[in-house]
């Protein structure tokens, strides 16, 4: 293991292993990396995996991130000269996986870079210089000899509309980039320990694979077709080879989950500008949480034919304004997204961040004046995005979200039996208040269903529904604060949070707070104030049941009561 540690201590090491015969993985480990891409937040850091694989011929699948340049480098030729590297397999060309192939090139200039059609053309702005390149289609097969046949499968969308998969005949092992893998990191290479991982890649999978969920089920079924797989060579995170039946099922039910909504939204991006495939996932993330499925498409890359379908049956469409000096196919998906546009349904726009956006209102004007509905204010990004600029987007999302489904949820709600709602309804609760921080971001929300679980440790339940802001900062590691409502002294708070609050509103202006241990906010009129962890989540169809232990509290009034939910019936709040 080669390892190395800056000036913030934050610590960087490689490490290197045989996962199959002539296979070689090279893991790039990131151990105190607490945020991806900024928006995303991670608890356990996250590796870069690349491979090398030898036959008669040699190829390198995937490089590292740029941070790890002189690491990488100096492992990669401990393993093998760089000359002898015939081909370098390009999964998709994200920096954090393609951003030293560029410095394989000069060390190797005769190596031939292998990967789709789009993943080369994106190669070619990124490198900067001639290279020998090899297109490949899905199916298509690259004979490395000595039995080492490379199969190619192509799955655009994941998360990048350039990835493709590649499967080695001989050794069984998939080689899938982004899918299938998580931000972990420690020194197994292999999936030992579910339990320590499993939240992880549910978190990576609802980040960066629930808004692509038919993309996902579209790659797997072209899996299924290959044979046996007895190793996921993945991007990120450990490799999956104890528990590949059991992960790869995962991803198959909750993207049918996912492609099973009855209400599309289109969200198109151009990926390789400003932050505008950052903030799509955000907003796309933010829909899915509604139970919204969502097709994202990179305008730089795509179909005009099946832009034009998508458009036509999606209820809601969200644009990241591309640049002034966009090239002609991108301006061409823009046009063709107009014109299959039509009346009822929602528009969100958002600038890039890339300095040199196209202006949104004379864009939004055209919509509005085909009857598109305004789901969400445009969102117009001065500076470089920041963690709020992120939870902005995702809230945003959800906005959009809920809109599209506010007549269905009324219709479900009246479906219920009157009978078993009021008797449901009788289940009394208190009244809490949920506070949290993470980095720049708080946010909070009014909660009742909430229960003591545990004595040994001391622990509780919450059961926070699926489109809540504040669901994002409780994820297994999160820190929050329970305020605890007096009976009496609690209308003004509850009025507070029940309120709607506009996408990136501040929660607490207005309202007395101090800070807690563990950084969250207490509020001061609370009438006692728990300090939790959590340490689990298990998933219902709504709502995320989240276990939490409970590390310090104070009861401010020793006298005084919990403030009592009554409802009249079960099937809402």
């Amino acid at each position: 293991m080669v390892a190395l540690t800056d000036k913030d201590q934050k610590r960087l090491t490689t490490q290197t292993a045989e996962i199959a015969p002539n296979t070689t993985a090279i893991r790039s480990l990131d151990w105190d990396r607490d945020r991806f891409d900024i928006e995303f937040g991670l608890q356990n850091g996250t590796t870069y995996n690349s491979f090398i694989i030898r036959g008669e011929k040699t190829a390198l699948v995937d490089t590292s991130h740029e941070k790890f340049r002189k690491l990488y480098l100096d492992t990669l030729t401990e393993l093998i000269n760089p000359t002898e590297i015939d081909y370098i397999v390009i999964s998709h060309t994200e920096p954090d996986h393609s951003g030293l192939v560029k410095d394989i090139l000069q060390l190797n200039p005769d190596a031939t870079v292998v990967g789709s059609k789009v993943a080369l053309q994106f190669l070619e702005d990124m490198v900067h210089q001639p290279f020998k390149k090899q297109i490949v289609k899905n199916g298509e097969v690259l004979d490395l000899g000595n039995g080492h046949e490379l199969e190619f499968v192509s799955a655009p969308n994941l998360h990048w509309p350039d990835t493709m998969f590649t499967y080695d005949r001989q050794t069984q092992v998939l080689y899938t980039c982004d899918a299938f893998g998580l931000h972990y990191c420690d020194e197994y290479t292999f999936d030992e320990d579910l339990g320590a991982i499993e939240a992880d890649f549910r978190f990576y999978y609802d980040c960066l694979m629930a808004p692509n969920a038919r993309s996902v089920l579209s790659a797997m079924k072209r899996m299924d077709e290959l044979g046996k797989v007895s190793t996921i060579a993945t991007g990120h995170g450990p490799l999956l080879q104890h528990n590949v039946t059991e992960l790869t099922a995962r991803y198959r039910n909750w993207s049918q989950t996912k492609a099973k909504a009855e209400t599309t939204v289109a969200v198109f991006y151009v990926s390789d500008y400003g932050y505008s495939d950052r903030l799509s996932q955000s907003i796309a993330s933010g829909i899915t949480k509604t139970g919204v499925a969502v097709e994202m498409v990179d305008m730089r890359a795509s179909d005009l034919q099946e832009i034009q379908e998508l458009v036509s049956r999606s209820a809601g469409i969200v644009i990241s304004m591309p640049p002034t000096s966009a090239n002609s196919s991108v301006k061409t998906a823009l046009s063709t997204v107009l014109a299959a546009a039509k009346g009822k349904q929602a528009i969100g726009l958002y600038e890039s961040g890339g300095g040199d956006d196209e202006p949104i209102d004379p864009l939004l004007i055209k919509f509005r004046d085909l009857g598109l509905s305004e789901a969400f204010p445009a969102i117009r990004i001065k500076d470089s995005p920041t963690e709020n600029t992120y939870k902005l987007c995702e809230e945003a999302g959800t906005d959009l979200g809920q809109w599209l489904t506010r007549d269905r949820s009324i219709k479900e709600l009246k479906a219920i039996d009157s009978n078993l709602e009021k008797a449901l309804g009788r289940i009394s609760s208190g009244l809490y208040i949920i506070t949290a921080q993470k980095g720049d971001l708080t946010s909070a929300m009014l909660a009742s269903w909430v229960s003591q679980a545990s004595f040994t440790p001391l622990g509780l339940t919450i059961a926070v529904a699926k489109d809540r802001a504040i669901e994002s900062l409780m994820l297994v590691g999160d820190r929050f604060v329970l305020n605890v409502l007096e009976e009496g002294n609690h209308l003004h708070l509850m009025k507070h949070f029940l309120k709607r609050f506009a996408p990136g509103a501040d929660r607490f202006a207005g309202i007395k707070t101090q800070t807690a241990e563990n950084g969250s906010p207490i509020l001061t009129d609370a009438l006692a104030y728990l300090e939790c962890v959590v340490t689990a989540r298990m998933e219902t169809s709504d709502h995320w049941i989240v276990y939490s232990t409970v590390d310090a509290g104070r009861v401010s009034k020793p006298e005084a009561l919990t403030a009592v939910h009554h409802r009249k019936v079960g099937n809402y709040y």
